[in-house]
């Protein structure tokens, strides 16, 4: 298969469309976690479905000061790994073919979700994200459209979006791709010095030790309704060497249900340590969310949940997140 270039919305609109068509959007500089949203795609579409990878550096989704002039372009690269991983065509837009005449004056509001966590460090970012996003959905057509889940507040505002504003795509979260050593695949990976990728992996270790601890609060909830209120529960759960459950074992059973707090804790013991390095991690936020609107969740909560971190190492900013889900059925 030979991927096609296509440098305007008229060549691609121009291509016959048999089967669906799914677009993976990126900024170019890609890697691995690219490849893998590729392959989910071609998996997708299917042999008689189209497979379409956008490159544009947005420049609406940076603030000042960020790095929109530094930030990588190597489009040659990027069509080899877009091609080996089964995409049809790379649409691969100017500024001025997405926003002609300029900067849109019309645009995009992420609204309340978009003002929280990243939207707080990177006022406007979300706005411009969406924008772009809705005129990429516009400009390639899709029937199915495929995200990172590493970006775990865009990926929830892109499928908001398409909600609230009735878009006619299929949005498709595809799971964070990793590294050997644990760090989320990312093109500003490449801006660490081997010092600072040490502290950098910090980042996947709090959030790896903070579904430890919900992995040990679940099963000790699971533990403690297998057994009776009151002292037999507190027997079994004692024999278990669970001294300080076997307490009040109700409480952990049906109060505290993965105890959020305490996985945030556990995360934030390891970010603690790595802000004493050389060189330190400065931490912009640790958060764990509800994945309908990012507000943080309360140690009663049940359901799904994301535990999401940024935090800075030298001059390059980092974010991680993984899924969680709180209080398996009873």
């Amino acid at each position: 298969m030979t991927t096609t270039l296509l440098r305007t919305a008229d060549e691609l609109h121009a291509r016959t469309r048999v089967g669906r068509r799914a677009v993976v959007m990126t900024m170019g500089a890609l890697h691995e976690g690219h490849a893998t949203l590729v392959r989910t795609a071609r998996e997708i579409a299917g042999p008689d479905g189209e497979v379409v990878v956008t490159v544009f550096v947005n420049p609406l989704q940076f603030g000042a000061g960020e790095d929109l002039d530094r930030y990588p372009r190597t489009l040659d690269a990027d069509l080899k790994i877009a091609e080996n991983a089964g995409a049809d065509a790379v649409f691969a837009p100017s500024v001025d073919e997405v926003y002609p005449g300029g900067e849109p004056q019309v645009r995009i509001s992420a609204g309340p979700m978009g003002e929280r966590l990243e939207g707080t460090s990177r006022p406007g970012h979300f706005d411009g994200m969406l924008t772009v996003v809705a005129k990429l959905l516009h400009l390639t057509r899709p029937d199915i459209a495929l995200y990172g889940q590493k970006d775990a507040q865009q990926l929830a505002l892109i499928r908001r979006m398409v909600r609230d504003l009735n878009f006619g795509v299929e949005i498709v979260g595809v799971p964070t791709v990793r590294e050997d050593d644990g760090l989320a695949l990312s093109s500003r990976n490449r801006y660490l010095s081997p010092q600072e990728r040490r502290t950098a992996l910090a980042l996947s270790r709090a959030l790896f030790a903070g579904r430890d601890r919900h992995a040990a609060q679940e099963a000790l909830r699971a533990r403690a309704r297998e057994v009776p209120a009151t002292h037999a529960r507190a027997e079994a759960l004692s024999a278990l060497g669970e001294s300080r459950a076997a307490a009040d074992a109700h409480a952990v059973a049906k109060a505290l249900p993965g105890a959020p707090s305490a996985v945030r804790a556990a995360a934030r013991l390891i970010l603690d340590d790595a802000s004493r390095v050389d060189p330190p991690l400065a931490l912009d936020y640790l958060a764990l969310v509800d994945p309908s609107d990012f507000t943080e969740i309360e140690d009663d909560y049940t359901g799904e949940a994301v535990l999401a971190v940024a935090a800075r190492v030298g001059t390059t900013r980092l974010i991680d997140n993984i899924p969680l889900t709180f209080g398996a059925a009873s």
